[in-house]
């Protein structure tokens, strides 16, 4: 196992409450990450420097390119659609009271794989379903407490997930028709170490995980072993993914909610560079 220790830049010094959501954009050369709770959508141009907000009407727990140019966000009511010219409107809209979207991902077949939570964080009280399209809705797992990291191997047979108290990594098999079967855990998070949030597949078929309350970014294989650890100052690391012109840097996404004296850095969007390799992320079908 390598230890990197803090070998991270500070790519956007901010404020977020809850920041989320890392996801590199190829068509805009840009990087989306959110602030969930402050309703805020952020892109950031590695390039440029330039940065823009958007502010959404509700919590927003996740936002992804769509395939024709826009956005789909995961919301507190369900999933809208940003068109291109900035027209919104709803594909799924299911209200539930006390429950809001949470980490969403991009399957390779196109559909949106979105997850819930309570407020409160009641156990099982979350979702994660899938979405086409045409939004047609399927409920993959209705017993999750906080819906958190999704991915798939690079050859698509895999699917990763995290619901983040269980401290476990699970993976899944991916079945002929994209569904998934034979739910086990790849790896388990001792105590101590923190809590698995969102994660990213590199294109060794490697998993990074983020740790909530652990400080850190892990790399496991895809046998479940770990192999690469990268230390941060901010004790609360929300996600991870791989962005920039060639997908070798990694983005991190930090929140600064609920601690008491919070870092400096905390809430600030970081990136690791040359981390590794990245593999392209498809845009929502929709």
């Amino acid at each position: 196992m390598t230890t990197t220790g803090t070998a991270f830049d500070v790519a956007v010094h901010a404020e977020a409450s809850l920041g989320e959501g890392p996801t590199w954009d190829p068509a805009t050369g840009r990087l989306l990450w959110l602030d969930i709770l402050n309703s805020r959508v952020h892109t950031y141009d590695p390039a440029t420097g330039r940065r823009t907000l958007r502010r959404t009407d509700q919590h927003v727990g996740a936002v992804k390119p769509r395939a024709g140019g826009g956005l789909v966000l995961n919301l507190r009511d369900g999933i809208g659609l940003l068109d291109p010219d900035d027209t919104f409107r709803w594909l799924h809209r299911e209200p539930v009271p006390g429950r809001r979207g949470n980490d969403a991902a991009v399957a390779p077949d196109g559909s949106l794989w979105a997850g819930t939570m309570r407020y409160d964080e009641a156990r099982g009280g979350g979702t994660l379903t899938r979405f086409t399209g045409d939004g047609t809705a399927e409920t993959v797992l209705d017993d999750v407490t906080v819906s958190n990291g999704t991915g798939w191997s690079p050859d698509g047979t895999l699917m990763y997930y995290a619901d983040t108290p269980t401290r476990r990594i699970d993976v899944f098999d991916v079945t002929a028709d994209g569904r998934v079967a034979g739910r086990r855990p790849l790896a388990v998070i001792e105590d101590g170490a923190g809590y698995p949030d969102g994660l990213c597949v590199d294109a060794d078929g490697c998993v990074w995980t983020a740790l909530w309350d652990g400080g850190a970014v892990r790399r496991y294989t895809p046998s479940g072993d770990l192999d690469r650890v990268v230390d941060l100052p901010v004790p609360r690391v929300t996600a991870c993914a791989f962005g920039g012109p060639d997908l070798t840097d990694l983005y991190l996404t930090t929140a600064r909610v609920g601690l008491p004296a919070p870092h400096p850095l905390a809430g600030s969007l970081l990136v690791v560079p040359g981390a590794g390799q990245g593999v392209a992320q498809p845009a929502f079908a929709g």
